[in-house]
C-alpha cells in the first residue's frame, strides 16, 4: 500500500540530480510527538551537540517553521497563534530549506511522521526521494508485527534498505 500515490514500492527508486561525492549527511525520522525514531549519519565531520540535544534542536526547528510558515500563509484567514502545533496537512507548510552549507528536506506524513534529510546545499529536489523512504518505512518498518509504534526503529531490514538508496543518490 502506498499514501502518495501511484503504485506499489516501484522497483527502481527515483535518483535525485546531484553533484558528485558523498552529498547525504544525515536522515532524522520522528513521531507527532517529537521522539526520533531513527536517525542515520552518512557524512557529518562535526558532532557539537549530545544525540539528545541534537534531536530536541531539530524537533524544535521542525515546530518553529512549521508554526512560522502557516503564520505567514497569504491564502488563509484564520491564522492561529504562533507556536500553536498544526495538524499535518493542516494549512501551510514547508518542504525544504538551504544554507551555504546545508539542505534540509522535510516530509510529514497524514499519521505526523516526520521525515528529514539533510544534504549538500547543491543537491535537487528531495520530495520523490523522501516518498521513497516513506515506504521503506511502510514496509520494513510499520508492517512489521513485531514493532511497536512510537518506538526507535531497530530494523536491520530498514536500516540496510535505507543505507543502500541513500548513497545511490549520493
Amino acid at each position: 500500500m502506498q499514501f502518495f500515490g501511484g503504485s506499489e514500492m516501484s522497483p527502481s527508486p527515483p535518483v535525485a540530480t546531484a553533484t558528485t561525492g558523498n552529498n547525504a549527511h544525515m536522515m532524522y525520522i520522528f513521531n507527532r510527538n517529537g521522539v526520533c525514531l531513527l536517525y542515520r549519519e552518512w557524512n557529518r565531520p562535526l558532532h557539537t551537540l549530545n544525540p539528545q540535544q541534537d534531536h530536541k534542536l531539530m524537533f524544535g526547528l521542525l515546530f518553529s517553521l512549521k508554526s512560522l510558515t502557516a503564520k505567514m500563509d497569504p491564502t488563509s484567514a484564520e491564522k492561529g497563534n504562533l507556536g500553536v502545533p498544526q495538524l499535518p496537512g493542516q494549512g501551510c507548510s514547508f518542504h525544504c530549506f538551504r544554507t551555504n552549507t546545508y539542505k534540509l528536506s522535510f516530509m510529514e506524513t497524514p499519521s505526523g511522521i516526520k521525515f528529514i534529510l539533510v544534504t549538500n546545499p547543491r543537491i535537487g529536489d528531495l520530495h520523490e526521494t523522501l516518498i521513497y523512504v516513506f515506504n521503506l518505512y511502510v514496509e520494513y518498518v510499520a508492517k512489521n508485527p513485531l514493532y511497536n509504534p512510537g518506538t526507535p526503529i531497530w530494523s536491520e531490514l530498514f536500516g540496510t534498505a535505507l543505507d543502500q538508496y541513500v548513497r545511490s543518490i549520493a
